[in-house]
């Protein structure tokens, strides 16, 4: 078990050090990262709208709950604030991706794999690492911090409407305590944390469907590795954050 674990992290740590230097030794691909920007950020925003609406709902009525046992309904605002801005927002953002982006990323370079395409761009003498990688590690991370400001505004609104046509609480109450909560090192942070979970969202991914096995089999062991690896790292790398931005 460990050994097969050391061996996939060899594996992947080559696999990113031929990667960096094929990115290194050719121009970027500026067309083809707008269209995965394209493909990353537009397709997969309105799910993440979605969710994030449910969320900041399902937090402010969690916060009233928790806050009206000790008489301190008030503080919902505080509470959505931090547990929003600072944890919420960026991890749902890197898992809603990773599910959405990441098993596409993962799958359509498997296909490529088992049908020899990749093969056919080494003949071609394209560096298949620069071709399938580059583009989208660029286009996610244009996208990947923009989305989750997108997700923070969109939590933090629906938050507020909850509060005050649901909970009867005072909306320049909820609104005042989220900006005396919120500072602007937090939405830095969150962009730190969009930037690191994007580099290993897209890493891994690709990583997973570029060494997949032969075969429709395969495809599905990449793309299902792919999600799982992908969401593990970024839930251990978010508390790893956290520790070392807000410890």
């Amino acid at each position: 078990m460990i050994g097969d674990l050391l061996a996939k992290l060899g594996e992947f740590g080559q696999f990113v050090a031929a990667f960096s230097v094929a990115s290194v030794r050719n121009p970027p691909p500026v067309v083809r990262t707008i269209e995965e920007a394209y493909r990353i950020g537009v397709q997969s925003l309105p799910i993440l709208l979605i969710v994030s609406v449910f969320v900041g709902t399902n937090l402010s009525v969690q916060g009233h709950n928790a806050f009206e046992q000790l008489g301190g309904q008030a503080m919902v605002g505080t509470f959505v604030a931090l547990a929003g801005v600072r944890e919420m927002a960026p991890i749902m953002v890197a898992s809603m991706v990773a599910a959405k982006a990441g098993t596409e990323m993962a799958s359509q370079i498997a296909v490529m794999r088992i049908q020899e395409q990749i093969d056919a761009l080494e003949v071609m003498a394209i560096d298949p690492l620069w071709f399938l990688v580059t583009p989208r590690l660029l286009g996610i991370l244009v996208v990947l911090p923009a989305l989750t400001m997108i997700s923070v505004a969109t939590l933090l609104v629906a938050a507020w409407v909850v509060a005050v046509s649901q909970l009867g609480l005072n909306g320049a109450d909820f609104i005042a305590q989220c900006a005396d909560t919120t500072r602007g090192a937090d939405l830095v942070y969150g962009q730190v944390k969009a930037f690191v979970f994007a580099i290993i969202i897209c890493l891994v991914s690709c990583f997973y469907g570029y060494t997949s096995p032969k075969g429709a089999k395969g495809v599905g062991q990449a793309t299902n590795a792919a999600v799982v690896v992908s969401a593990v790292v970024c839930a251990v790398l978010n508390y790893l954050l956290s520790e070392l931005l807000y410890g």
